[in-house]
């Protein structure tokens, strides 16, 4: 029979609804029945493309031994990390405590009134890996409850008390905003950059977006030191040539097992790609190398063919596994391709670097051999010789095998497709979209930009407020702060883009309800969850970038935009106050940091804007010309008629568009054709 959880809209807790283990979602209904029961909680957090989530649902959850265990001395809760993100960011802190590490699975033992005094990560079905088996640790922890109740409940109360202290931490002192800050904090970086392979740090290896932004936006500073934009490039250059980049479909994977970005865990993740594509673009301005380019189309062609929903938004992640096999769907052995391929099937193995031996292992399952990641890391001479052909042939024929390949990958049994969408992730997509129609010109991407905030609008927008997720109809979870800045973000890039205000008041309105619901007025800095939300055993605030940026590092970037845009000075005293909570830690781990040195950057900035006023097929030379460079911190204003900005005050529409640059309040002549913006902005 289906448990509680079979009403669920996550598709993470309806993978669960079928297990033997009597799951209750989160929520006033479990923790009523710990207590009736005197009952300690488990509390189970996932989400549906993490692969060691699905291991453990195998292992333990769909046993009929060990659900028995949990449900006799257990109230169980499962809760899907990506809908609610403030319970996972609570208990994942009580975890790092606990263990000194974190991750998912993560399965949390606590009070009935939600106190942990016990955590971990996976738990192996029996002893082994150096864990203990998931059956051990159930029936110690319930004779520890049992018999030394008292002192369970004392140890929990001590760890709550832990995490709440450090949530309360208040930093004193004032960030130092000189203009050598950032310089340093890129020295950092460069202290932990991978000079062959790019990246920062060692393996696993992440993409880390926001600090190859800071990065870009620094390289931009005239004191900045040329390593800075270095560092970027190859990164980027080594990703797009590795496995974890796809090399069929566009899109990136979640992570690289080795430092190499050669083989990933396979699941791909909504706001890995928006992210990703921006930081692309932003090379492509730099540069105008067309690698970047291809990445960047790529990649919003696999947004759109595979995550995006008819409604408008963009769903949240599609699986590692399928056929219960992880990566079964994106790897291919020599076999596999001459299959496909007839005779092209070797120039293919030597283009994609596939080779008899292969390059992918999976330990659950040593029979699957000779399965390879593709790579594109081969030298287009000596590919070109090695087959007799020149090398615009070669690549003219490498895209025959890319599309014949991709047709055939498509007919394989696909990957699981986590079909919620969540607010925030949606807001990063919208970014994306937005920045890369007014970058490359295109207008099918300004398309899929306006439908995507018509979306928001109408599905996850409730009396002046956003929820957090949506699917099948139904939005729920009160909007947290990352809905509100991402969201508010996105809304900026697609003002900048169409000009309407009505985005870029929406993105005011966001900020101002984040100001009232989410601002800590007495310490400063804003809380993840609003005033008036759920309150959990502490309410945390987020400086540091996980694979998203910080709760407080989008707010930050948000509140120089509104104060640009509206001349609202308190928009840098907000971002001001965000950097003072983190002031001593900027520093100490900067790479943690990205978005708050994106912040940095912009408050350092001089203040740059450019209205472009007219009717918008006369405006396109124009808007096309400012879009041509990367100019991170430039407020971009186009308008009909003018009117509603300030920036706008005493330029209505004349006969033709006209464009006026100003920077630090000092503005140069209006001008009316490309060629003299082109100038002005050189300047």
């Amino acid at each position: 029979m289906p448990n509680r959880l079979k009403d669920e809209t996550s598709p993470y807790l309806l993978q669960h609804a079928d297990n033997p283990v009597d799951w209750f979602p989160w929520g006033e209904e479990a923790f009523e029945a710990a207590r009736t029961q005197d009952k300690p909680v488990l509390l189970s957090v996932g989400y549906s493309a993490c692969h060691w989530c699905h291991v453990m649902a195998h292992e333990s959850f769909e046993d009929p031994a060990i659900a028995g265990l949990m449900n006799e001395h257990f109230i169980n809760i499962k809760v899907d990390r990506e809908e609610r993100p403030d319970i996972d960011g609570v208990y994942m802190t009580a975890v790092q405590a606990l263990t000194g590490q974190g991750g998912w699975p993560m399965t949390v033992f606590m009070t009935p009134d939600g106190k942990p005094f016990y955590a971990g990560t996976y738990f192996p079905p029996s002893d082994g890996h150096g864990r203990p088996g998931f059956p051990r640790v159930l029936e110690t922890l319930h004779q520890k409850w049992i018999e030394e109740k008292d002192q369970v409940v004392k140890s929990a109360e001590a760890i709550t008390g832990h995490i709440r202290l450090a949530a309360a931490r208040v930093a004193s002192g004032e960030v130092d905003l000189s203009n050598d800050l950032p310089a340093r904090a890129a020295a950092l970086y460069g202290d932990v950059f991978d000079a062959e392979w790019g990246g920062f740090g060692m393996a696993p290896k992440f993409p880390s977006p926001s600090g190859l932004e800071f990065l870009l936006a620094h390289s931009l500073a005239p004191e900045a030191d040329p390593a800075a934009r270095d560092m970027v490039l190859h990164t980027l250059r080594q990703m797009a040539s590795g496995g974890m980049y796809d090399q069929l479909g566009g899109g990136f994977a979640r992570y690289s097992v080795d430092e190499r970005w050669m083989v990933p865990h396979f699941e791909k993740m909504l706001y890995d790609n928006a992210q990703l594509v921006r930081v692309y673009l932003h090379a492509f301005q730099l540069t105008g190398e067309p690698l970047f380019e291809r990445i960047v189309r790529e990649t919003l062609a696999y947004l759109e063919r595979e995550m995006l929903d008819p409604e408008g938004g963009f769903h949240a992640a599609q699986d590692a596994d399928s056929e219960g096999i992880e990566g079964k769907y994106f790897v291919w052995t020599v076999d596999e391709l001459a299959e496909v391929l007839g005779e092209d099937a070797p120039l293919a193995a030597a283009w994609y670097g596939v080779t008899a031996g292969g390059n992918f292992i999976d330990p659950h399952h040593p029979e699957l051999v000779g399965r390879n990641v593709l790579s594109v890391r081969q030298d287009p001479d000596a590919v070109a010789a090695r087959f007799g052909l020149s090398v615009p042939a070669l690549l003219e024929k490498v895209e025959w095998l890319r599309t014949t390949l991709l047709a055939a990958r498509s007919r394989r049994v696909k990957p699981g497709l986590d079909d919620k969408m969540l607010t925030s992730w949606n807001g990063l997509a919208l970014a994306a979209f937005a920045e890369a129609a007014r970058v490359l010109q295109d207008p099918s991407y300004r398309d899929v930009s306006e439908h995507n905030a018509q979306f928001l609008r109408d599905k996850v927008w409730r009396k002046g407020r956003l929820l957090h997720t949506y699917k099948a109809g139904v939005a729920k979870v009160e909007g947290l702060l990352e809905d509100y800045a991402y969201v508010g973000l996105g809304l900026v890039e697609l003002f900048k883009l169409t000009g309407e205000l009505a985005h870029l008041d929406w993105a005011r309105e966001l900020f101002e309800t984040a100001l009232r619901e989410f601002r800590d007025s007495g310490q400063g800095g804003f809380f993840d969850t609003s005033a008036s939300g759920e309150a959990l055993i502490v309410r945390q605030k987020s400086f540091f970038d996980a694979a998203t940026p910080s709760g407080n590092g989008a707010m930050a970037l948000l509140a120089l935009w509104i104060a640009r845009y509206y001349v609202r000075p308190e928009g840098e005293h907000v971002t001001r106050e965000v950097l003072n909570q983190v002031h001593d830690h900027l520093l100490q781990a900067p790479t943690g940091f990205g978005s708050l040195w994106q912040a940095v950057e912009f408050l350092l900035a001089p203040h740059r804007e450019v209205a472009i006023v007219g009717e918008p097929a006369a405006r396109q030379p124009l808007e096309a010309e400012v879009a041509r460079a990367f100019r991170p911190w430039m407020a971009v204003a186009p308008s009909t008629n003018g009117g509603g900005l300030p920036m706008f005050e005493g330029r209505g529409a004349t006969g033709s568009a006209m464009a006026y640059v100003c920077e630090d309040m000092v503005c140069q002549l209006p001008v009316a054709t490309a060629s003299e913006l082109a100038e002005q902005l050189k300047r």
